[in-house]
């Protein structure tokens, strides 16, 4: 089945003839037949183009002709990136129809010179910054652990997709957690590069000094494959991947992520993470995160004034067309004077110079993703339809690290009583998206959370059933 393959494994049996792309594209297909009515992973399907370009990479590679890790994989795209097989939406009623019409973004043509098989655009949150909104003419993502729970925002299809087997990667966004995020609620594997790292021409803006694309996969050696492609080879060399990390000093974060009303199973979880990387070498080193709520402010101001400056026309001529989340997210960028704004980028980079210092004294940071499983939909909104900061959104870890320029992986870590995965965030220095990678490989290597798959009746809204390791 090809939710229970990694990317890595499946580029192996392409070559070893035990498998082959159109097999592993068919596959996809399927798997989007039986699921995607409920999950809502899907803008819009490629599926004659996917087959086409399949069959072209099973004849080149029979050939000799290998176009790298990606030839042949299936691969699935947030509709803020601009494909040319389709339109994009950023599932919104508002963007021009002929934005990014016919052109693929500088991301999406890397992937297609890599040999990467293009299943579909997949559902977001309305420009990356509303909600699920059922009264939209859009699909609804839904989490394939609990159909009554988020997939995580705003790259919920890439997410849901990977865990579902619609495709082995997605491609994702990432301005205040929205590719850690469906990575920690769908039981993934995501991966924030290093700010400028990877190009985002050609994906729908939300705020222009945030922005980050990168790769959403089962492991943490599937998204080294996918940013080597997506970032160019010379601009990142795979890490060497060796399972041990003797001599790592890893800084280990508690404070402010375990909150009294967080999942009881979080603690737990993390703990035997960290004791995992200790039993493979490392040297646990507690701290703390320099300008924590600083910086999580920093986000929203940024964000949202950014994200105004796109939006201002549109908002005046068109409010009630943007969703309600959407909207009053993108409208509290009026509310932040210019000095503010200023302001808050001063203390990015005191922050910055701050957690620098933090990365001469440990290799790598780590510390819960979330102190929650995927939330229920209606724990997402207060009375008016807007984010609720005070409920789930407050027990989100992700924000913090979106000031900064530094690069992030998200990994499973576990799951809660009721089967709802667990996520552990690894932060590494500037450009240090090397070391952040051994280490999630290292821990992968040494536990099957990231193989675990959901159940994926169709019909299925009650939680799974417990789990255990």
């Amino acid at each position: 089945m090809i939710e229970a393959l990694t990317l890595t494994e499946a580029a192996e049996a392409l070559r070893d003839g035990t498998a082959t792309s159109v097999g592993l594209t068919e596959a996809a297909i399927a798997a989007a037949d039986r699921s995607d009515a409920v999950l809502g992973v899907y803008l819009a399907r490629f599926d004659e183009q996917a087959l086409a370009a399949a069959r072209r990479a099973d004849e080149e590679l029979a050939r000799g002709v290998d176009r790298g890790p990606l030839h042949g994989v299936p691969v699935g795209v947030k509709d803020t990136i601009a494909v040319a097989d389709g339109p994009t939406t950023a599932q919104s009623l508002v963007l021009d129809p002929a934005w990014g019409a016919g052109r693929d973004a500088p991301v999406v043509a890397r992937l297609r010179a890599a040999g990467a098989v293009l299943t579909g655009k997949t559902t977001a949150m309305e420009f990356g910054c509303g909600l699920p909104e059922p009264d939209e003419p859009f699909p609804v993502p839904r989490n394939p652990w609990r159909h009554g729970s988020w997939a995580g925002g705003s790259s919920s299809g890439s997410g849901s997709g990977v865990a579902a087997g619609m495709f082995l990667a997605g491609l994702g966004g990432d301005t205040g957690g929205s590719i850690r995020m469906p990575a920690a609620f769908c039981g993934v594997t995501g991966l924030m590069p290093t700010f400028g790292r990877v190009p985002v021409e050609g994906c729908v803006p939300l705020g222009y000094s945030l922005d980050r694309v990168g790769p959403l996969a089962r492991s943490a050696r599937d998204c080294s494959a996918v940013l080597g492609v997506i970032a160019g080879t010379a601009s990142f060399t795979e890490p060497r991947f060796e399972g041990d990390l003797s001599g790592m000093r890893v800084g280990v974060v508690r404070e402010h992520h375990f909150p009294a009303d967080g999942d009881p199973a979080v603690p737990g979880a993390f703990e035997e993470a960290v004791s995992v990387l200790a039993g493979l070498g490392a040297v646990p080193v507690e701290v703390g995160l320099p300008y924590r709520r600083e910086m999580v402010t920093a986000t929203f101001v940024t964000a949202t004034s950014e994200g105004l400056a796109y939006h201002r026309a549109d908002l005046s001529r068109r409010w009630d067309d943007y969703t309600a989340a959407a909207r009053g997210l993108l409208a509290m960028g009026a509310l932040v004077s210019g000095a503010e704004y200023v302001q808050a980028q001063r203390v990015r980079q005191v922050a910055q110079q701050a957690v620098d210092a933090l990365f001469a004294d440990v290799d790598v940071i780590v510390c819960p993703t979330a102190s929650i499983g995927a939330p229920p939909f209606d724990a997402l909104a207060d009375e008016a339809g807007h984010q609720d900061d005070a409920g789930a959104f407050g027990k989100i870890h992700t924000p913090y690290w979106n000031p900064l320029a530094n690069p992030v992986l998200a990994v499973p870590m576990g799951f809660t009583a009721s089967g709802l995965p667990l996520s552990m965030q690894i932060a590494g220095p500037v450009a240090g998206e090397a070391a952040i990678l051994r280490v999630g490989d290292a821990f992968q290597r040494n536990t099957a959370w990231h193989r675990r798959t959901p159940g994926l009746d169709a019909a299925a809204t009650e939680p799974a059933a417990e789990v255990t390791a």
